[in-house]
């Protein structure tokens, strides 16, 4: 109910009486009256006049579900949104939910992460404030074989959002990090549940730098921030619902598969081809350039004989990128 006031108010031009809001609800005028004052203490400024009714003058700088939906144009993304005041991992608690049924399109985020998950194993932490991090359910009708479009899809959305909303030039350092010259902005890890030869559910997990300032002295020199690359701190709800907005464009509109444009799009915007990369087969350390990125989400290399391969999972380093 906070979240259809809101919308109302939001959308409105001026005051919106407390009986408009009762009858388009269905809800009493208390209840109304007890959801405004609750929309308030998360730091809405809604003010109130007799006989007039209810005027949203300001919404929350900190992050809130209700504000996030504002700016949202989603039919399937976001339509629940769970903020978390912490969280050790928004992959796993979304698994969770996705384990007893939770629909799909439900996002769960927070500003603060204690356990994020990374690639390989890594740790992906947020401190309160400084990040946005936050993992995505869906049910798409696909098979296992069918997915490898979908993380390269989600890192276009998300590059496509920031570029959009902060005028920046960022880029995406395949797989799955999107980069700002050579230091990484944001992580990617996308995983799933299958049940034989279906997808039952799948979990994208984003991990945005927003506000920090600084970085341990361990990766200061390959990470970087919304707010040291911009110079301010962005609105973090209109933010979000910008890369929600971008995500949801980019995997339905394609049907959660990179190919015709959204293939072309990627390489355009992906600053590892044409560079020199190394990578890991079998036992062997591997050179080669970067030359493509195929339908599926492989990296497509031409190697110092002449022939093409493809790399689709492992570690690979770019020349000039971390």
């Amino acid at each position: 109910m906070q979240t259809k006031i809101v919308k109302m108010l939001y959308n409105a031009d001026g005051y919106v009486s407390g009986q408009e809001i009762s009858d388009t609800l269905g809800v009493s005028r208390q209840a109304v009256n007890k959801a405004v004052n609750a929309l308030r203490e998360k730091g809405f400024v809604i003010d109130s006049v007799t006989r007039r009714g209810y005027l949203l003058s300001k919404l929350p700088t900190e992050l809130c579900e209700e504000a996030v939906s504002c700016h949202l144009n989603t039919r399937l993304i976001g339509k629940k949104i769970i903020v978390l005041d912490t969280v050790d991992s928004t992959n796993n608690y979304l698994k969770k939910l996705a384990s007893n049924g939770e629909e799909s399109g439900t996002v769960a985020a927070s500003t603060e992460q204690t356990a994020g998950k990374g690639r390989l194993g890594r740790v992906w932490q947020t401190k309160k404030g400084e990040g946005l991090a936050f993992s995505v359910l869906l049910r798409p009708r696909l098979s296992p074989n069918e997915i490898g479009g979908i993380t390269p899809l989600a890192g276009l959305a998300v590059c496509r959002a920031i570029n959009d909303f902060c005028g920046l030039d960022s880029r995406i350092k395949w797989p799955n990090d999107v980069i700002v010259g050579s230091k990484k902005l944001v992580g990617i890890l996308t995983e799933m549940s299958t049940d034989f030869d279906t997808v039952e559910h799948i979990v994208i997990g984003i991990g945005i730098n927003v506000s920090h300032t600084s970085f341990p002295e361990e990766i200061a020199h390959k990470a970087t921030s919304l707010l040291l690359e911009t110079g301010k701190k962005p609105d973090i709800n209109r933010f979000f619902a910008t890369v929600l907005n971008y995500l949801e464009d980019e995997l339905l509109t394609n049907n959660f598969t990179l190919g015709g444009q959204a293939v072309g799009e990627y390489q355009r915007l992906c600053a590892t081809i044409g560079r020199q990369v190394s990578f890991t087969r079998g036992r062997r350390q591997i050179s080669a350039t970067a030359v493509s990125v195929s339908d599926s989400g492989e990296l497509e290399v031409m190697l110092e004989n002449g022939t093409v391969a493809t790399v689709n999972s492992g570690e690979v380093t770019v020349q000039g990128i971390y």
